[in-house]
């Protein structure tokens, strides 16, 4: 039995130093060392053996068995170590290739045209207001004074969730919210800026675009106070060259009501393709609220009076740019959109 024994651990450790991977080392201690391993199935004919016979053996077996362990671990620990050096060779990184370059991003044209936009009025002394995009139709038509089937209704064919609820078409129901809110409070002040829906699309308009309304609500405020404060922004935004006009128009909202035209920013009101050559550019609409607005915002119009007013941000844009398709600020072209 102990030359046996001699004999396993020999081919054993002859074995143990060709190996050069986890899984046969693995394989090669459980045919040794294991429960049905080879020198367990030696050892259960110890109980044959007799006196000194016996101690001998046992004795043996255990020095080979502690020697093969050992050597089993210290060869585990030897792969482990290759392994890892393997791996940080096939990951190491060669510092003298030239690194990738780094895209930096950028603002999208109608953020920094809103970001613009509320730095003007709110150095005029406006706060931000903002409401839901889905809203029911009684703060966008009826508290605005559009009426169920009132023909107005038609130029902001919307998208409807159901009879009640639908996309807005404009940011004025949160002028009606923000008066409910502050009622009777003065001076109500706000711009408001946000996504608006209309079942429109084509080279000039847009199924979804943004828009930025005003309000302003306090005692004796007339229609000179509005022509101040576009007047301002106008400037602000397009240049102090830039001259501003006023033609009278319908909004259920205000009344009376204007379009607010600028000198052409193309042509500086010469006359060009871009104004049709008349040297305006339409670019908003306004007006005084209308009383009935005030009675359902909780205001007294005998009180108080206000302006209002809303232009589309991706016109602002494209004015101020000289971009000819609105689609384009919705194409995410990188060959666009880097030119800002």
């Amino acid at each position: 039995m102990i030359d046996r024994l001699k004999q396993i651990k020999l081919l054993t450790v002859e074995k143990i130093a060709e190996l050069t991977d986890f899984d046969s080392l693995n394989d090669l201690k459980v045919k040794t060392l294991g429960r049905k391993g080879e020198i367990t199935m030696l050892l259960r004919g110890l109980k044959d053996l007799i006196g000194e016979e016996r101690v001998e053996a046992g004795k043996v077996a255990n020095e080979i068995k502690n020697t093969l362990e050992n050597l089993i671990d210290r060869k585990t620990i030897e792969l482990k170590t290759k392994e890892l050096e393997m791996k940080l060779k096939d990951e190491r990184i060669d510092i003298s290739l030239p690194g990738l370059p780094l895209q930096v991003g950028r603002k999208h044209p109608i953020s920094m045209v809103t970001e613009q936009i509320k730095d003007i009025f709110i150095g005029m002394g406006f706060s931000v207001a903002e409401g839901p995009e889905i809203e029911s139709d009684y703060y966008n038509f009826e508290a605005l004074n559009v009426p169920r089937d009132h023909p107005a209704r038609d130029m902001q064919d919307t998208f409807y969730i159901s009879e009640e609820i639908l996309l807005r078409t404009h940011t004025s129901p949160v002028q009606v919210r923000t008066m409910e809110r502050l009622a009777p409070q003065i001076p109500v002040k706000i711009i408001i800026p946000g996504k608006v829906y209309r079942k429109d699309d084509d080279a000039t308009h847009s199924p979804m675009f943004n828009q930025v309304e005003g309000l302003l609500i306090d005692e004796r405020i007339t229609f000179a106070n509005l022509k101040g404060t576009l007047m301002l922004f106008a400037q602000k935004i397009f240049g102090e060259e830039v001259r501003v006009r006023y033609r009278p128009s319908f909004f259920p909202f205000t009344e009376p009501s204007a379009e607010m035209d600028i000198s052409c920013v193309h042509c500086q009101g010469q006359g060009c393709r871009v104004c049709s050559h008349t040297g305006w550019l339409e670019i908003l609409g306004a007006g005084m609220v209308n009383p009935r607005v005030l009675q359902y915002g909780g205001y007294d119009p005998e009180k108080v009076t206000g302006f209002a007013f809303g232009m589309g941000i991706e016109r602002i844009a494209m004015l101020k740019y000289g971009i000819n398709d609105l689609r384009l600020f919705f194409d995410n072209d990188k060959r666009f959109l880097t030119q800002f």
